[in-house]
């Protein structure tokens, strides 16, 4: 059975039983206890494969919301946002002009950090300019890896990387185009969330078998 198939069957498992998961099905070490919307990210995002260009914008501009802080810290602010950010339409984020940035910055419900608010416009102008020289950011992204997810089976934390030579290169190429909050850590997490690389725990109940 492909990873793809054994992932998707995982997930429809997760997503129809009338009983979820007990709070003690093994997870990935680095969830914390107590968090039922961290979990759900767990068990239903992070290291799926993505494909979708309004999605892989979407959390490159939380990952890299994410720098110095916790993911959770963002997760709980990912509705604030999509509200703030017309729901990580790239076009639109693209013509946002100083004003409506700087209404974002005192009322909206995300970080506000100045620097990281007003890199989401440049970020969106990069990001529809890969679009429009390899037909999708999609088939831009999914270069750095071959075209199929990394499976790596750490059998600890200590063993997950912070970065790698994909990463790095991507974050390098992706600096060259224009983008800001891309440096190689972030841009790692960026891989892991987005299914390129799958860095699920050997003993969490989504590692690939």
């Amino acid at each position: 059975m492909s990873f793809a198939l054994q992932r998707e069957r995982a997930i429809h498992h997760i997503m129809t039983k009338d009983i979820p998961p007990s709070s003690d099905t093994a997870r990935c070490a680095w969830l914390p206890a107590g968090k039922p919307d961290y979990t759900h990210y767990h068990d239903t995002e992070w290291g799926v494969p993505v494909h979708d260009d309004r999605l892989l914008f979407e959390m490159l501009i939380l990952e890299g919301a994410q720098a110095g802080l916790s993911w959770y810290t963002i997760l709980k602010r990912r509705e604030g946002y999509r509200t703030a950010f017309a729901h990580f339409d790239p076009v639109l984020c693209a013509a946002l002009d100083d004003d409506a940035l700087e209404r974002i910055l005192v009322s909206g419900d995300i970080i506000r950090n100045r620097l990281k608010v007003f890199s989401v416009r440049k970020n969106a102008r990069a990001f529809l300019a890969i679009q429009q020289e390899f037909g999708s950011f999609d088939a831009y992204l999914w270069r750095f890896v071959g075209g199929v997810p990394k499976v790596n089976r750490p059998r600890t934390l200590k063993a997950i990387p912070a970065s790698t030579p994909e990463s790095d290169a991507l974050s390098k190429d992706l600096k060259k185009r224009g983008m800001s909050f891309v440096g190689s850590t972030i841009i790692y997490a960026y891989m892991q969330a987005v299914g390129l690389v799958n860095d699920h725990l050997h003993d969490c109940f989504l590692a690939p078998r």
